[in-house]
């Protein structure tokens, strides 16, 4: 009986258990949504004609799938392949990591007519008798591996005349899972390098060619080859071939909605830990993409896998300084803060120990600890040494880098903590700013290697789109032409004053202030030289005036 002005008890009492008994079969996975999310076309709309508690239970096992699809954050077309094939469980991403895994298994489990093919005479007899024994112990690696090893120029020889000679796409995709599969095995990776090398051919040529292919699934396993044979100890991927691989890997981090974002990662992730990939990675301009593809927005396992590839590259001594310069301290801390999975905390802590502790460089280990504790890194690794007390890997990490950070707050300046705020770009309204002294000790300072802190200021002015920032960066301006006699005419040169009285035309109130007072202070500054030049001028006329034979010689 429903209570006057309420809600019926038992139907409340339904509500919680059924909303207990479907939270405890939901998803863990659960993370907050990247992108927006519209359901599958087979989840019915709710009737409005349903009892009350029918529409509940329906209502409820929607939102958990959708849960579910966020939890895995997948493109509406992996969507429909989970969904369709009741794959949830399978699809996990502590077993897979991507759309491709599910592509690959599902083609291996098709069957293909050599038959056919050898009746219209498109391969050979012998490549026919041997891809046949191959399919026929394909789901015992210790057959596949012994038939591999027992023929294995035959085994090259097939599997090349084939990806040459067939043009179908679900037989080149078949072949290529079969590839894959079989150098899962790294010692059967030499199979392809011996007969390249007995027919003076190039390993790489056969497998870079079909990444001009246009079925994506055919592509990107043809990647996740090319990385397991650049990797498996054999001979290195270089010159042309190297130039072209990793290019093909940078432009494909950079595709729009790629949906195999993650295989293209792992590629890179087994790549980067070889020194002579690292510096090719390097020349590519690969940390850029790296830093654009992690500020778009991607889920927590792209997220691991991207910061794990700029964990790699830090081992080596020369990329962990050269890399400091790409600024990725802040966007660093922005992920570490945010996210709430232990793999990816763990990745992002583990970079920020090799930027402090691979360079060799002392000054750039520094500046890397002060950009921290800038970031607030130093104040969240006291809540993840409690949140993660007891994983000993990242509790090592982090008692180091604290240690670290503390001491870099112990000997930091004003100077350093205004150098290290200007260059993350991330100005806020600090001590530092408003402090009249800091100015009259530093503002030169900003003169320093050819202008650089001043230019940062200029350019924080043109690109950045937080208020806060152009408005302190307006004030700096304001200041060091207040402070540094020969302020103005270095502003001029730069052509620093047209871009501050810009942005007095904004349509935030504090830029718009900001700017306003930089401008009075420099034009202040020119009526005080304006000024001083007039009563220099009189006292001139003066004199003249009295002596007009003018000064005795």
């Amino acid at each position: 009986m429903a209570v006057a002005g309420g809600a019926d008890p038992t139907t409340a009492r339904v509500e919680e258990l059924l909303a207990g008994i479907l939270s405890a079969h939901s998803r863990p996975d659960y993370v907050r949504p990247v992108r927006p999310w519209k359901p599958h076309p087979a989840i019915a709309p709710l009737d409005s004609e349903e009892k009350p508690v029918v529409q509940l239970v329906r209502r409820l096992s929607i939102e958990n799938d959708e849960k579910r699809y966020v939890a895995m954050d997948l493109l509406p077309k992996t969507m429909q392949i989970v969904q369709d094939n009741g794959m949830y469980d399978w699809f996990c991403r502590s077993q897979c990591t991507g759309l491709l895994q599910v592509q690959a298994a599902e083609i291996k489990a098709k069957s293909i007519n050599w038959q056919s093919y050898l009746q219209s005479q498109m391969i050979s007899q012998e490549d026919y008798n041997f891809i046949v024994a191959y399919d026929n112990v394909l789901n015992d690696s210790a057959k596949r591996n012994a038939l591999v090893r027992q023929q294995s120029q035959q085994c090259a020889k097939t599997f090349l005349n084939l990806l040459g000679h067939i043009a179908k796409d679900q037989t080149i995709q078949y072949l290529l899972v079969l590839i894959e599969d079989m150098l899962s095995d790294k010692e059967n990776g030499r199979v392809f390098r011996e007969y390249a090398q007995q027919k003076g051919e190039s390993v790489w040529a056969p497998f870079l060619t079909l990444l001009n292919r246009p079925d994506d699934i055919s592509v990107n396993l043809t990647a996740w080859i090319l990385a397991r044979l650049a990797c498996d100890g054999g001979r290195q991927m270089e010159g042309s071939d190297l130039q072209l691989y990793i290019t093909w890997l940078k432009d494909q981090l950079r595709k729009s909605e790629n949906q195999y974002l993650p295989t293209v990662a792992r590629c890179l992730q087994l790549m980067l830990r070889i020194d002579e990939y690292r510096f090719a990675f390097m020349r590519a301009d690969g940390v850029n993409t790296l830093q654009a593809v992690l500020s778009s927005g991607v889920n927590f396992q792209c997220q691991y896998q991207l910061v794990f590839c700029l964990w790699v590259l830090t081992f080596n001594t020369e990329i962990a300084e050269t890399i400091s310069r790409y600024n990725l301290v802040p966007l660093l801390a922005d992920i570490l803060i945010d996210t709430e999975k232990e793999k990816v905390v763990r990745m992002c802590v583990a970079t920020f120990r090799n930027l402090v502790d691979k360079p060799e460089s002392a000054s750039v280990s520094r500046e890397n600890a002060i950009q921290m504790v800038q970031c607030k890194v130093l104040r969240h690794l006291e809540l993840i040494a409690l949140r993660y007390n007891t994983d000993e890997d990242l509790r090592a990490d982090v008692d180091y880098l604290t240690e670290k950070l503390t001491l870099s707050v112990h000997d930091l300046n004003s100077l350093d903590e205004y150098t290290t705020e200007l260059k993350s770009g991330r100005l806020e309204w600090s001590l530092v700013h408003k402090s009249d002294k800091f100015w009259r000790e530093n503002a030169s300072r900003l003169n320093d290697n050819n202008y650089q802190l001043l230019k940062i200021l200029l350019h924080l002015l043109d690109t950045s789109k937080d208020p806060l920032v152009v408005s302190v960066a307006c004030h700096d301006i304001g200041e060091y032409v207040r402070h540094y006699p020969r302020g103005k005419r270095v502003l001029e040169s730069l052509d620093g004053k047209s871009r501050v009285m810009e942005k007095m035309l904004s349509d935030d109130p504090n830029v718009k202030l900001c700017a306003l007072l930089a401008v009075q202070k420099i034009m202040v500054h020119n009526w005080d030289y304006l000024s001083k030049k007039l009563a220099k001028d009189e006292a001139e006329a003066k004199d003249s005036l009295k002596n007009p034979l003018g000064p005795i010689q």
